[in-house]
């Protein structure tokens, strides 16, 4: 699944291609993604400017004056600036055509998501979706820190590293990266997050950033599904320490890689590095 790093990725691969342009129309191959896309989407995204591309957590927004298309990328889904006449596939499901300017040809932004779990919907001016509504701070931002978390763990039971991917308490930290950093930090992953100290806490929140942004650097994690909009995939795969080297030996202490079930999810660690 494509996490915030990709989707940062995704979101400056495409942003220049898309920012000042105006949408000249919206070919919808299907009605609906994960869920049915809203009739705004062809009736008042055509004829709109774009004039920024955010993204919030792991959602994109392309912004207008008449409102923002909101799009998830889901498990498996590819964002793409084409050329108009490019070939359609089976799983391009949406098409959002640009205008020519002075300085680029006509291009499409083509929704490629073979598993449908992505989705596309629609955000009026001046309110905000149901589904960033209860979103945690950036982990990039200033307002996410050790202190934010050490807060928020206060008498929670729960796995540190469940507590760490609550979109509540922090946004975009997903499996991989949640991995990644506990290592990073010296944190048992099955640590209740009420028992971790404020110093670690402090020191988890650092590399937290500083992996993230390691990782949008190298254009993110590339898995089965996931590549670039420039069709390149990314280069933070070889970076990992623990996430899919159940067995193999500690990159930093040589003991063997473990690998556990938490929230439905795979957890890997290193039993010496990380307490």
């Amino acid at each position: 699944m494509p996490e915030l790093p990709e989707v940062e990725t995704t979101r400056r691969g495409i942003a220049p291609y898309l920012i000042g342009r105006r949408v000249t129309g919206v070919i919808l191959r299907r009605p609906d993604l994960r869920w049915p896309i809203p009739a705004e989407i062809s009736a008042l995204l055509p004829g709109q400017r774009i004039d920024a591309v955010e993204r919030r957590a792991k959602y994109l927004l392309l912004h207008t004056a008449a409102g923002s298309a909101l799009l998830h990328l889901g498990m498996s889904g590819v964002l793409r600036v084409l050329p108009p006449d490019a070939p359609v596939g089976k799983h391009d499901h949406v098409d959002i055509a640009l205008e020519r300017t002075l300085a680029q040809a006509p291009r499409i932004l083509r929704f490629t998501d073979p598993r449908r779990f992505g989705c596309l919907l629609w955000q009026a001016p001046g309110e905000t979706h149901e589904l960033l509504a209860h979103l945690g701070p950036e982990p990039l931002a200033d307002a996410f820190d050790g202190d934010l978390l050490w807060r928020r763990s206060r008498g929670r039971t729960a796995a540190v590293k469940l507590f760490l991917m609550d979109s509540a308490v922090v946004v975009g930290v997903g499996n991989i990266y949640a991995s990644e950093v506990l290592f990073a930090a010296g944190i048992d992953p099955r640590r209740a997050a009420g028992a971790v100290a404020r110093a670690r806490y402090a020191r988890l929140a650092t590399e937290v950033k500083r992996i993230l942004a390691w990782a949008i650097e190298c254009g993110g994690t590339t898995l089965r599904d996931f590549l670039n909009p420039d069709g390149a995939p990314g280069y933070f795969l070889r970076e990992l320490y623990v996430y899919g080297r159940a067995g193999q030996p500690c990159r930093i202490c040589g003991t063997s890689i473990r690998q556990a079930v938490l929230g439905q999810r795979s957890t890997f660690w290193c039993p010496h590095c990380q307490r």
